[in-house]
């Protein structure tokens, strides 16, 4: 076939991987969905994606329309007369008129080995599950949940103490290591997607601020996990006096500790003890409101977290 007339639709970092990989081996990019510019940060100042800060560098057309109820967007959509949408967390749902504009249909970049955790969360899932590995998949999209058929995936083995960002850095790059590698034989239709086996599905929702928060009564090995999950969005925390917020970047898990949980039982340069519902967790990385992170020791002598 003559070359693929490609729009790409994603907004964060992970999507980011993909669009770059995809311009980087040489295909024709035509445009660039991404959401609309947010407020971010501290200062909420008006955001735009690294997806459009990326596309808008390379010269690449960028929409960002609100919602694809609008009949103008997708008639916009439809004028690009794409063969193929490639969808990486990008954020709006895309309706089934939609999807049935491009000649060659619409590919999904999700960060899991699907049917294994569909859905907003895959990556903080697959550490609060204790999974050995994951992987991405490349998906036809249809107007379900992540539930189209499968065309290829790539597994991986999640690091003993890989927090969920350090793992979706690799996720992304493997992302689109996976889709430069198979597009082109997707589009020849060399590779027939498989059904999944709704048996084996598993959901992964999206994260409230309010599920990182520190329960002492768990054991330790659940809150490690939660910790790295949780890191860096939204951030584990415990209250220390009920008043004082106390974010937990990095922690781990002492095995020989029985008190009641919730507890200091010791203080030193390696960290904060805490008794847990079963065994202990060393706080290692510890943030206060406003101050910056440091070794859990410093908070020792400046705060009285005893």
């Amino acid at each position: 076939m003559s070359t693929p007339r490609i729009v790409f639709a994603g907004t964060p970092e992970f999507a980011l991987a993909s669009l770059a990989a995809l311009v980087d081996a040489g295909h024709s990019v035509v445009a660039v969905y991404t959401q609309p510019d947010r407020p971010a940060g501290r200062g909420r100042r008006v955001t735009a994606s690294p997806v459009k800060r990326f596309a808008e560098e390379r010269g690449i057309v960028v929409l960002q329309p609100e919602t694809f109820r609008d009949q103008a967007a997708v008639a916009d959509f439809a004028a690009l007369q794409p063969d193929v949408l490639i969808v990486a967390a990008y954020g709006l749902i895309l309706p089934q008129n939609v999807l049935d504009i491009p000649t060659h249909g619409c590919l999904n970049v999700h960060a899991s080995v699907l049917p294994r955790w569909r859905g907003a969360a895959p990556i903080q899932a697959v550490i609060l599950s204790a999974d050995e590995t994951t992987g991405v998949s490349l998906m036809r999209m249809t107007a379900g949940l992540d539930c189209g058929p499968v065309y290829s995936e790539s597994v991986i083995a999640i690091g003993k103490d890989e927090n969920a960002g350090e793992l979706h850095d690799r996720l992304a790059v493997l992302g689109g290591e996976l889709l430069v590698k198979d597009l082109p034989k997707i589009l020849r239709g060399e590779i027939n997607p498989a059904p999944q086996d709704e048996s084996l599905v598993t959901y992964a929702g999206k994260i409230q601020k309010q599920d990182a928060e520190l329960d002492w009564t768990l054991s330790a090995d659940e809150l490690q996990r939660r910790i790295r999950a949780y890191n860096p969005v939204p951030g584990a925390f415990f209250f220390a006096g009920n008043e004082l917020r106390v974010k937990v970047w990095q922690a781990s898990v002492v095995a020989d500790v029985s008190a009641a949980p919730g507890s200091f039982v010791q203080y030193d340069a390696a960290g904060i003890v805490i008794a847990c519902g079963h065994g202990g967790l060393r706080l290692e990385s510890l943030q206060l409101p406003g101050k910056r992170r440091a070794p859990a020791y410093e908070f020792i002598t400046q705060t009285d977290l005893r």
